[in-house]
């Protein structure tokens, strides 16, 4: 037998493996098999309920735009807003390292207190476990959410037709690069701060006037390459990205070119991608960009009857190159 491996849990192609090949296999059910961010379940014989849970494992806890707490609360939310659900309640379980400090622990509470009424949605629930020093490294938190599907149209990868557009709403890799840097401790002098945000706002604004809306995913492990070869995966349409259309900001491209690493790849938690027809595509960019969590919102890329199965990034200079799902781990424990 093998051992679990750090990249299980990168969200790229090794966790999708170990996702369908152990636990599908044993828990798979119509409702799993789906693997979306949350699951919609049918209330009195309609799909109107979704429920998602998460756990959060960052390190360092804090770090410049956010922490554990924040972090948290976001998740939940956006994994229930990019389902089409309004977000309404949250579970909160921790589990503490003997010794940790209280202040920080105070500190963690307060900043999900905070998101919670900024989002919306009220943490009703929950449960502490406090283990022996040395069993965990200071916090993990475990949420679940639960929101009300009110979104007309049926979100899936399913709905997707060639020619559609993809948009994102704002810079990518902004969080990872800021929790590598501060893990490090390196001296690179920089402004980049996580993009941490609950977006079931700014998604709401776009789903109140846009009806054809095919698809939502936040790129969160594994980046924005990952999400986009999720949807690609199917094997019914290529999707080509344009590079020069991606939002990166200048110090998160200086920073990746320094360290080796490709944004592409690079996970994010104040993001959210969406599939839609051509003809509501401005619209959408229009709208997010309205909103400070969009201000840098734009078209990204397209779906195509080429490369089927695939994703293709037009880069800047003209040429193609194949952007394939992420392989190993890149960044670990940046959520």
């Amino acid at each position: 037998m093998s051992k679990v491996q750090m990249s299980y849990g990168s969200g790229g192609k090794a966790t999708h493996d170990f996702i369908k090949k152990v636990l599908v296999k044993r828990f798979g059910n119509a409702i799993l098999n789906d693997l979306d961010d949350s699951a919609v379940l049918k209330i009195a014989g309609r799909d109107n309920l979704a429920f998602t849970t998460d756990s959060f494992v960052v390190d360092p806890i804090f770090f410049k735009g956010g922490d554990i707490g924040k972090l948290a609360v976001c998740g939940t939310v956006n994994d229930l807003a990019v389902c089409g659900a309004l977000p309404l309640y949250i579970a909160c379980s921790l589990i503490i390292e003997e010794g940790f400090d209280e202040r920080s622990l105070i500190k963690i509470l307060d900043s999900m207190a905070t998101e919670s009424r900024r989002a919306g949605v009220k943490i009703v629930t929950g449960d502490t476990k406090v283990v022996e020093a040395g069993s965990a490294d200071k916090i993990f938190i475990n949420t679940s959410g639960i929101g009300i599907v009110t979104y007309g149209k049926k979100l899936s990868i399913g709905s997707i037709r060639k020619k559609d557009k993809i948009i994102i709403n704002g810079r990518i890799a902004d969080h990872g690069i800021s929790v590598l840097l501060e893990r490090e401790e390196l001296s690179f002098k920089s402004s980049i701060s996580s993009d941490c945000a609950s977006l079931n706002g700014v998604i709401r604004e776009v789903l109140d006037v846009c009806p054809n809306v095919k698809f939502m995913r936040d790129p969160t492990r594994g980046g924005l390459s990952t999400t986009m070869n999720e949807i690609a995966c199917n094997g019914r349409f290529g999707i080509r990205l344009f590079e020069e259309r991606i939002p990166l900001g200048a110090s998160t491209k200086a920073a990746c070119e320094l360290l080796g690493l490709d944004p592409l790849y690079i996970g994010n938690e104040g993001k959210v991608v969406m599939v839609l027809p051509e003809r509501e595509a401005d619209k959408a960019v229009s709208i997010m960009r309205g909103n400070k969590l969009g201000r840098h919102a734009a078209v990204i890329g397209e779906v195509t009857g080429d490369n089927i199965g695939r994703v293709v990034l037009r880069t800047a200079v003209g040429g193609e190159r194949i952007v394939d799902m992420l392989t190993k781990e890149t960044l670990p424990r940046i959520c």
